[in-house]
């Protein structure tokens, strides 16, 4: 499997391109950038520029974009108005919301990438067909526009009730709007449980988001620093390898040093979980 980093372990730094070497030294070969504004600020056409020329000649490639939750810099702090969400009953905030991740996705144009990864409301959201009429409404306009730039949507499961696997797909199944997945597996071990949600999402699984929990805070911690079951996450997620590449999702632990060598470390350990599992070919 191909082994990515999601930027979200150094959110709080402003990315440079000393980071993303540190990712092709350490061993990953692709990103997964998060979207906060303190982090890369979309709107900043030098700092995307710069990116731009980085990624141009070097062979870590961007494998997905992850859309952007708040509007400001200070991760949500300036106040509810801060808030991206694409399901917002109220047409102007729903406007704004959508042209807010139309801004990321224009990233494309300069660095070209695969995936945006989108949420459908937010977290412990509670259900509401209005919200599911909006969120159609933005999801309708977005495929299009990233669908423009070779980019194509996929839903997360969050901890909401809009976005369990069950959810997800009866929204599918009546807006036929033919969207993938993005499997996250510490939200599916705080709600119904990893191989449940994953059965029920597998086939349009196409990245994932893996990071430990312990069931109920959703804290992104390395592997092993919660209470997932890893060896049997790992053998769930190996059958349908040729999916989707091996994607961490992390938060930057207090006193680390080295970050992304200690995440291909653990990535690493995953990779042999994985490959245990995984019967010899006779």
């Amino acid at each position: 499997m191909q082994h990515v980093l999601s930027t979200h372990l150094f959110v709080k730094h402003r990315l440079t391109t000393y980071w993303l070497e540190r990712m092709w030294a350490a061993g990953f070969t692709a990103v997964e950038i998060f979207c906060a504004r303190q982090h890369i600020d979309y709107r900043d056409q030098a700092q995307i520029t710069e990116l731009g020329h980085w990624f141009h000649d070097s062979p870590l490639k961007m494998h997905s974009l992850h859309s952007p939750i708040y509007n400001d810099d200070v991760w949500g702090r300036s106040g509810p108005q801060a808030a991206v969400d694409i399901t917002e009953p109220k047409k102007a905030q729903r406007i704004s919301a959508v042209d807010e991740v139309k801004r990321a996705i224009e990233i494309a144009e300069v660095v070209p990438f695969r995936y945006l990864i989108q949420h459908l409301g937010a977290v412990d959201q509670e259900m509401d067909e209005r919200r599911l009429d909006a969120g159609f409404s933005s999801l309708e306009e977005l495929k299009v526009f990233a669908g423009q730039r070779g980019v194509e949507i996929l839903l997360e499961n969050i901890p909401n009730a809009l976005s369990s696997a069950e959810r997800l797909n009866e929204f599918l199944a009546q807006t036929h709007l033919n969207l993938g997945y993005c499997f996250d597996v510490g939200h599916a071990h705080m709600t119904r449980g990893i191989q449940s949600e994953f059965n029920q999402m597998k086939d349009r699984i196409r990245s994932l988001h893996i990071h430990d929990n312990d069931g109920h805070t959703d804290s992104h911690l390395f592997p092993g620093e919660g209470t997932v079951d890893w060896p049997r996450t790992m053998q769930l997620l190996a059958e349908r390898a040729d999916q989707y590449p091996l994607l961490l999702e992390l938060k930057e632990p207090l006193g680390m040093e080295h970050l992304i060598d200690e995440a291909k470390r653990c990535v690493d350990k995953l990779e042999a979980q994985r490959a245990q599992a995984v019967p010899p070919e006779r």
